[in-house]
């Protein structure tokens, strides 16, 4: 590392802000930054807010179809999709969980959970927000092991060297 910050040795990074706890959101994170990872991108990910339950050692990710118009599903070959007032009905929740989940299932596509240990064995630098983890109460012990615990200056020290930031 050079005076004033600049890398010499070129290394490409990338910060992700994770926020979002739910299912669907859970996915793009981990698959950006495990495909980065694995085409030599040093990856930082910061996990707070709801974004942060994505660390923990037992998930139990649901989707909502409320506040989500766009959400479509494959059914009956064709693609159907939700009004938004039907998502604050009892049991839609736990309905477009379970479709979203056997869609995954059905299409082959890497769990959470899977994609997390890519992340680890890929050596992406995961962060769980402080400040997160003091507000919601929670435990370091009930998160995956190989994380680190830092605030928004462990992240502001990676994402000012990096070439690529995201908020998701």
């Amino acid at each position: 590392m050079a005076e004033g910050g600049i890398d010499l040795n070129n290394t490409k990074k990338m910060t992700i802000i994770c926020t979002k706890g739910t299912l669907d959101w859970a996915y793009p994170p981990f698959i950006l930054g495990t495909t980065a990872a694995a085409m030599d991108v040093e990856v930082t990910m910061f996990f707070t807010f709801y974004g942060l339950g994505l660390l923990n050692k037992k998930l139990d990710l649901k989707v909502s179809p409320l506040g989500n118009p766009a959400m479509e599903m494959p059914m009956m070959g064709m693609h159907m999709g939700m009004p938004n007032m039907v998502g604050m009905l009892p049991g839609v929740t736990s309905g477009a969980t379970a479709m979203m989940k056997n869609m995954i299932k059905k299409k082959g596509v890497a769990s959470i959970e899977e994609l997390r240990e890519a992340a680890v064995l890929s050596d992406v630098r995961m962060i769980a927000c402080q400040m997160t983890l003091d507000l919601f109460e929670m435990k370091k012990e009930d998160m995956i092991d190989d994380i680190e615990i830092g605030g928004a200056a462990t992240w502001m020290e990676s994402a000012l060297q990096s070439d690529i930031n995201l908020y998701m």
